[in-house]
């Protein structure tokens, strides 16, 4: 299935990617922008990287159910990857309301 229509990146790329990175370390951070940076691309439009996020944690959980981690760590693990996630999500929406603020103010210094 293609994920990232701007880079044609299907969802066999990414797990691949996921796993490459746990077999070296099953505990890093894995971020949409550590995958892409792998295959060599950049995120364009970013709208995928929600689903990336998804398959991260998805694939995480698959690997360490696997490996037969215990339970306790991996539900540690993907608590804080969630709360980056989550982290992320409300710096960027803050970004986007101090973008658009200052395009009104800007507006309103050229009307004035």
């Amino acid at each position: 299935m293609l994920v990232c229509q701007c880079n044609v990146i299907s969802r066999r790329d990414i797990v691949s990617t996921i796993q490459d990175f746990l077999a070296e370390d099953e505990w890093q951070f894995i971020t949409p922008l550590k995958v892409y940076h792998s295959l060599n691309k950049r995120g364009r439009c970013c709208g995928c990287f929600p689903n990336v996020v998804d398959i991260i944690v998805e694939t995480t959980e698959a690997w360490h159910r696997e490996k037969a981690t215990p339970e306790a760590e991996v539900i540690d693990f993907l608590d804080k990857l969630r709360a980056e996630h989550e982290r992320m999500t409300q710096e960027r929406a803050q970004a986007n309301r101090e973008r658009v603020d200052a395009r009104l103010r800007k507006k309103k210094l050229r009307a004035a």
